[in-house]
């Protein structure tokens, strides 16, 4: 019998994306995916450093396996522990020293050596950590197992050149790298062949693509090229910088159908004097410049944030500020974090200025507030208006519901098709549907019965199989 493993990824969507190499590596080595911990030979830990949290995260979770490991043990069976991700390039001999019963330890780097590392493992009586220092193969060349049929994750570069003093990506990652135009519209291509009809683009700084290349190839190039893919149904990019934001890229948004109206754009914070001191490079000024240029072009498009309390200095005006920039906005939905202090950036050297945690939580309170009062009215203003949604999956909590997306990215529950000859036949996961959203609430929306459904051929093969098959990249020259 196979092998099984199971992958938990912490963190943000380019972790989601190296899993899914992880995975395909992995299954390349005749590995099968395993649906829970009890049944996995394999268990590997994807991690993140962002959060102050993360840490704890990690070796609760670690402790846990520790006594599965344990128990396998003494009942002549094993389990295989791996550590990768962010946090395991950070503090890799950190990870070993902490946990020994850890198997192979990897960076964000070197996810091309696991194979080898495991081989290693298999002899090795402590943990095979290796790191290296720069990256040596794109995850994106690597075979992949997507968890979903009609959705996919594009890296289009890696690394970071920015230096914002709150973040540690950029010496985890290393400094930027993009892809060649060529290598991602071929991959896209691939994906769209094996039935994916909504990809991804991923990167730590997306609008700054193509600046480390021959040729100056720029985002919205990269945009066009890949939105004249047919079959291609929607096409999304998390995260863009503000400063980099150009008029060249919300025009290729406007003009390329199908392009998601939906602007992930990180304020971080409202108070200029904060954005100075976290180094991000634009202002108020500039940032609210875009937001109406952006309605001006994308008059529907839904804009999201990430939002930033309790910065080292913080004061009561610069929180004033920020609550009234976010007012202005009217954001569809916002991503809000107490400020963690991360080892190795500037801001966390700036003891003596850290906010109160009762002050901190109390602000964060405040902010929250009007966040999802922000997101209700959101969805609010969908009511009554017809949506086209992408179906993701059946409702974990109601059996007579399924859910979508808009093209907003909106989430949005709707009725399962009623048993009938009138009805819309069946649908699932990766089929286009269009219903009227009837009512709104915080955090998603309520539609009524579908009134037309398109079955897509992810749809279709969501219906035939459980799970989409091993994909192998498609790479071309540049």
């Amino acid at each position: 019998m196979a092998r099984r493993y199971l992958i938990r990824t912490f963190g943000c969507q380019m972790n989601e994306h190296d899993s899914g190499r992880a995975a395909g590596l992995l299954e390349s080595l005749g590995y099968r995916r395993a649906s829970s911990t009890a049944e996995a030979d394999l268990v590997l830990l994807n991690t993140c450093a962002v959060r102050e949290n993360a840490d704890n995260r990690l070796y609760g979770t670690l402790g846990h396996l520790k006594s599965l490991k344990d128990r396998r043990q003494a009942d002549g069976g094993e389990l295989t522990i791996v550590v990768g991700g962010c946090l395991a390039q950070k503090d890799g001999d950190v990870v070993a020293d902490k946990a020994p019963w850890v198997d192979v330890v990897y960076g964000t780097h070197n996810l091309v050596d696991l194979p080898a590392l495991l081989a290693r493992a298999d002899s090795a009586a402590v943990p095979v950590v290796e790191l290296v220092e720069t990256l040596e193969t794109f995850p994106s060349a690597l075979p992949a197992k997507r968890e979903v049929r009609h959705h996919a994750w594009v890296a289009i570069s890696v690394g970071c050149d920015n230096s914002c003093t709150f973040c540690i990506v950029p010496s985890l990652r290393g400094p930027e790298r993009s892809r060649p135009i060529g290598e991602v519209v071929a991959e896209v291509q691939g994906l769209v062949d094996d039935d994916v009809i909504e990809v991804t683009l991923l990167g730590q700084n997306v609008n700054s693509y193509g600046r480390d290349l021959a040729g100056a190839s720029r985002f919205a190039e990269l945009l066009r090229e890949v939105g004249r893919i047919e079959g291609l149904e929607r096409l999304r990019f998390t995260s863009p910088h503000p400063r980099d934001f150009t008029e060249e890229v919300l025009q290729a948004m406007a003009d390329t159908p199908v392009v998601c109206p939906h602007l992930h754009l990180p304020l971080q914070s409202g108070s200029d004097r904060v954005l100075r001191r976290m180094r991000r490079s634009y202002r108020v000024r500039r940032y609210l410049a875009l937001v109406e240029r952006t309605r001006q072009l994308l008059p529907d498009a839904a804009l999201t944030t990430d939002l930033i309390v309790g910065f080292p200095g913080e004061t009561e005006q610069d929180f004033a500020a920020t609550l009234e920039v976010v007012g202005q906005v009217g954001f569809d939905q916002a991503f809000t974090f107490k400020y963690s202090p991360r080892p190795g950036t500037p801001a966390a050297g700036l003891v003596d200025e850290f906010v109160p945690a009762e002050v901190v939580a109390e602000r964060y309170h405040r902010l929250e507030a009007l966040v999802r009062e922000q997101s209700r009215q959101a969805h609010q203003r969908l009511v009554g208006t017809a949506q086209q949604l992408l179906i993701e999956s059946p409702s974990k909590t109601d059996a007579s519901r399924f859910s979508g997306r808009t093209r907003g990215n909106h989430l949005v529950h709707l009725p399962a098709p009623a048993s009938g000859s009138d009805a819309p036949a069946d649908f699932a996961p990766g089929d286009l549907v269009t219903a009227t959203i009837v009512e709104a609430a915080t955090n998603y929306a309520l539609a009524g019965p579908a009134e037309s459904v398109r079955h897509t051929r992810a749809g279709v093969a969501a219906r035939r199989a459980p799970a989409p098959r091993l994909t192998l990249p498609v790479l071309a020259a540049g």
